[in-house]
């Protein structure tokens, strides 16, 4: 599984791009981090992440592309941009009909890190070590982005399981619901 991870951001916005082979085997096929003017206007700053995005997914040809999920920041505006660059991401994966996954940042730090309130130089080092890297990616968004597609590549099992046996539940619960319906006809009648 080819897995395309973003962590958005309107200045610097990570890319990374992780083949899971299944396992806990990962390995890096490409990293960097888009950056926009914060003096441009934010139409034409989206525009350039999409621009940016477009092509990643041309090249990476990912299966699936796996983001951070906005969470609750203090700063309005930080974290407007981060939705925006989120959304932007979104829609053109959907538009290449790729699967979304959105992640937590604890998600995904616990996932590397085994400890979900982990800090960045502690998701670096994890990040380094798993995909056997030479040397640290830099900036942290390039890391955050790798640790993304890694958390996504091993979850992604776990949920399918956990989806069938949602699909597998709601089917036993409807034959069972139908039994118990027929079983109370019977006795009426």
């Amino acid at each position: 599984m080819r897995v395309f991870g973003v962590d958005p951001g309107l200045t610097r916005c990570g890319f990374g791009v992780v083949d899971g082979a299944g396992g806990r085997a990962v390995d890096c096929v490409a990293v960097d981090v888009v950056r926009t003017p914060s003096d441009a206007p934010i139409e034409q700053r989206l525009l350039a992440l999409g621009g940016a995005v477009e092509r990643w997914i041309e090249q990476y040809r990912p299966d699936v592309v796996a983001i951070e999920r906005v969470f609750s920041q203090h700063n309005v505006r930080t974290v407007m941009g981060t939705a925006q660059a989120s959304g932007v991401v979104a829609l053109l994966a959907a538009r290449a009909g790729l699967p979304v996954a959105f992640h937590t940042p604890s998600e995904v730090k616990a996932a590397v890190t085994g400890e979900g309130r982990a800090g960045k130089e502690q998701v670096t080092a994890m990040v380094t070590r798993v995909l056997r890297l030479a040397e640290a990616p830099r900036p942290a968004d390039a890391a955050d982005a790798l640790a993304l597609a890694i958390c996504h590549c091993w979850r992604a099992p776990m949920i399918d399981r956990m989806a069938q046996a949602k699909i597998r539940s709601d089917e036993l619960a409807r034959v069972h619901r139908a039994r118990l319906a027929a079983a109370l006809k019977e006795t009426r009648s």
